[in-house]
């Protein structure tokens, strides 16, 4: 079976055909906080791939399925500038103070100056590109879906080193992102691994195995770590497809917890809590010291829930049908709503220094505060 083949295989094992349960409604929120829409603009759809804004010096940047990257006043919306790119992008922006980069389907990755838009250089990976790039300490770094990461100076675009692992006939194919640490990335991979590498040369740090592939079929044993690997102070934690989220000491890969857990995106901290939204829609926040369960909220059953934000005192999440949901961080209560239109929010929420903002499937940016 090759490769694209065992994507198909596994998307079509999801669904089956069936429709699936019927989503919950959203529910009725009592006294509800208001939701204010500090700017909305359009920048493009995204067909069937999943596009995440990033944030950087007073900047939002959002790219498209067709090609165009877009770089937005944080606090207006108003656009500093937009270039068109003769490429099929297949993923969200990574962005710093200095360099913007995005990536195709074809594996091709392009560098663009953070100020004017204009495209600083290009370079190629091996394979296509889902993930958005990460970006510091002088680097690019793009992950590939065929299990490798390449790591290019951001001012060049030379290729500095690359780190692989052995490539899987059936993976995932979801977003799969890289967390940059002081001097190292997290990444996962198929298997259910989670890795450190060095930034200065590519070299294993530590790898550790999040879940460990089971069953009696090939599709039953994809266990790939999915989303971004989330970074905070000492630790650093992970989910693998429907199986386990667990979380790590940063600097040695020491299991600090880990909880059965089916998800189908990444997780997420704040300084008490770990949040994940499971495969049913439910949310759950765990603490972070030990794994122990604080509250979950099953009230958004089936909604196709988003990777989750702590913004403020809340925690946000999308829904397939671009509802974005506020709930507070300690008890997982509703406390507000607020709708986009432009389709599903897939991409996980962004922090903006006065709230949050989202890309929508349909190509919607909006920023919201409460």
């Amino acid at each position: 079976m090759s490769l694209r083949w065992a994507w198909a295989a596994a998307l079509l094992a999801g669904c089956g055909g069936d429709p699936g349960p019927v989503p919950a409604e959203p529910p009725r929120i009592e006294n509800p906080k208001r939701v204010r829409v500090l700017w909305s603009t359009y920048v493009g759809g995204g067909e069937r791939f999943i596009f995440v804004p990033a944030l950087a010096a007073g900047s939002v940047y959002a790219a498209a399925r067709d090609g165009s990257v877009t770089a937005l006043d944080e606090k207006s919306g108003a656009v500093r500038w937009r270039t068109g790119l003769d490429l099929k992008l297949s993923g969200g922006v990574g962005a710093d103070a200095d360099t913007v980069a995005v990536a195709s389907e074809e594996g091709e990755v392009v560098a663009l100056d953070a100020p004017s838009g204009k495209v600083r250089w290009r370079a190629r990976v091996s394979s296509e590109v889902l993930a958005p790039p990460a970006i510091g300490q002088g680097l690019v770094l793009v992950r590939s879906i065929d299990n490798r990461v390449f790591a290019f100076g951001s001012e060049d675009g030379k290729r500095r080193w690359v780190y692989q692992r052995a490539p899987s006939s059936l993976v995932v194919r979801a977003p799969a992102g890289i967390t940059l640490g002081a001097d190292v990335a997290f990444a996962g991979f198929p298997g259910g691994r989670l890795a450190a590498i060095s930034l200065a040369n590519g070299a294993s740090r530590w790898e550790v195995t999040v879940a460990a592939p089971k069953g009696s079929t090939e599709l039953e044993r994809v266990a790939d770590v999915i989303g971004e690997p989330a970074a905070q102070g000492r630790e650093v934690c992970a989910a693998a497809y429907r199986s386990r989220v667990a979380c790590y000491e940063a600097a040695n890969g020491r299991q600090i917890w880990s909880r059965e857990l089916a998800s189908l995106s990444g997780v997420t901290l704040d300084a008490r809590y770990a949040f994940v939204a499971d495969e049913r829609g439910t949310l759950h926040a765990f603490d972070r010291s030990n794994g122990q369960s604080v509250w979950k909220q099953e009230k958004l059953a089936h909604r196709k829930l988003s990777t989750p934000l702590a913004s403020g005192e809340a925690l946000a999440v999308g829904d397939f049908e671009g509802y974005v949901h506020f709930l507070a961080r300690d008890t997982g209560v509703f406390i507000a709503r607020s709708a986009t239109s432009g389709g599903a929010v897939r991409a996980p929420p962004r922090a903006l220094a006065s709230g949050l903002v989202v890309q929508t499937e349909g190509g919607g940016v909006f920023a919201f505060a409460l």
